[in-house]
């Protein structure tokens, strides 16, 4: 695809909003009106992982927030973190995830800075002593990665795992210690295509890594005692991550805490205990408001529901494709898959990219295609990317 339309319009609307024979006030008008014509000028279907696809109205909000933020003549970048107006932001949004999924008093929702990633070293952390048992199970690289910070804190035991045949499916029996502190799973793994589809039922504290399909689908979110998730997949931007935790499971811990790890004293602080991600946390805001318009978790799960039937059911139906991951247990926030010949797979992404198809090639890993079908990401882009499929199968009829 030629980009020179759309690179031509990013600098219109950087050359415009620094002229300064414009009005500021003008300038927030100009933001949306051409960083629309770069969204709908572009038309390209985005399935990349992570950082991944976001409302076109985020966007377009985000945007103007940059140079001019709520009428206030300041932009979301400069504003000071303790003002009003910033944590109305947070407050917010921390309210909106809690009415998205129907909290309890005893759960608080927090924005710290990092990704998952920092939360595999967070949790254990504030959970654990040094001989205490806690169950992980073992579903790909993530869960991996938790299980190596856990080993700095506490005993970590793999109760369950999917490495036996390459994290292509999702264990189903087994059993968790009664002394284990928790039991942490990752919802849903990115790199496999695999998701829990049936959350275990314990009497342990459940811990989850829902990274990468926060949101995406209705659960009772109150059963988990802690959940955490980076924002980049269907919240917000990278660099700040979302925290639900149960109150009642921290400070049982004898070890001490460094003060900026401690959950407690971000609890105390409304999780402005430092200075918080301030554009990361209004991109949130801004997303999370429209998953309240558009209806909510319910209608997510709806909508995605639908975009992983209708391209499972031509990976299942093209002679040129198949799945990798055992049926029951595919994901549908990221749906992977291979080429009976593998030695199409080249000439199968540059025709994608013909059809403004991006995102799609696989984890280097473990090679072959992902397609991710984020809340944001449309069932029109879902039939794109089969209809391309289905074009490029007849164009390899033997």
């Amino acid at each position: 695809m030629d980009h020179k339309p759309v690179n031509h319009c990013i600098c219109v609307c950087w050359r415009y909003n620094l002229n300064p024979g414009l009005s500021f006030a003008s300038r927030p008008f100009l933001i949306p009106y051409f960083c629309a014509s770069i969204l709908t000028s572009s038309m390209i279907h985005n399935f990349n992982a992570g950082p991944s696809i976001l409302p076109k109205e985020v966007f377009e909000q985000a945007a103007a927030a940059v140079l001019n933020f709520n009428n206030s003549g300041l932009s979301i970048l400069e504003f000071g973190h303790r003002t009003p107006e910033f944590t109305a932001v947070m407050e917010e949004a921390r309210n909106l995830v809690k009415v998205l999924m129907q909290l309890d008093d005893n759960h608080e929702v927090l924005f710290l800075h990092g990704g998952a990633s920092t939360q595999f070293m967070q949790v254990p952390m504030n959970l654990l002593d040094s001989k205490d048992v806690a169950a992980y199970a073992d579903t790909g690289v993530w869960s991996s990665k938790a299980i190596k910070e856990a080993k700095l804190f506490g005993k970590p035991e793999i109760v369950c795992s999917s490495k036996d045949r390459s994290y292509t499916y999702i264990p189903k029996d087994f059993a968790v210690p009664n002394d284990a502190k928790y039991l942490h799973i990752t919802t849903n793994n990115t790199i496999y295509g695999t998701q829990w589809q049936n959350i275990p039922h314990t009497s342990n504290s459940m811990v989850a890594d829902m990274s990468s399909d926060i949101l995406s689908r209705e659960l009772d979110f109150n059963a988990f005692d802690l959940i955490y998730a980076g924002a980049q997949k269907n919240m917000g931007a990278a660099g700040v991550n979302l925290v639900v935790v149960n109150k009642n499971i921290l400070g049982k811990i004898k070890r001490p805490i460094p003060t900026i790890m401690d959950y407690r004293n971000h609890i105390n602080e409304g999780s402005m205990l430092n200075t918080p991600p301030v554009f990361a946390v209004y991109v949130c805001l801004l997303t999370l408001r429209w998953l309240k318009a558009e209806g909510g978790v319910s209608e997510m799960e709806k909508r995605n529901t639908q975009k992983a039937g209708l391209l499972y059911d031509e990976i299942d139906r093209n002679t040129l494709f198949r799945g990798t991951v055992e049926k029951a247990d595919r994901s549908k926030m990221n749906a992977c898959f291979v080429m009976e010949d593998t030695s199409l797979e080249p000439a199968f992404l540059a025709f994608a990219k013909t059809r403004n198809i991006a995102g799609i090639k696989g984890h280097r890993s473990v090679g072959g295609f992902r397609a991710s079908l984020y809340n944001a990401l449309p069932l029109s882009s879902v039939q794109v990317l089969v209809d391309a499929m289905q074009e490029f199968e007849d164009l390899n009829k033997k």
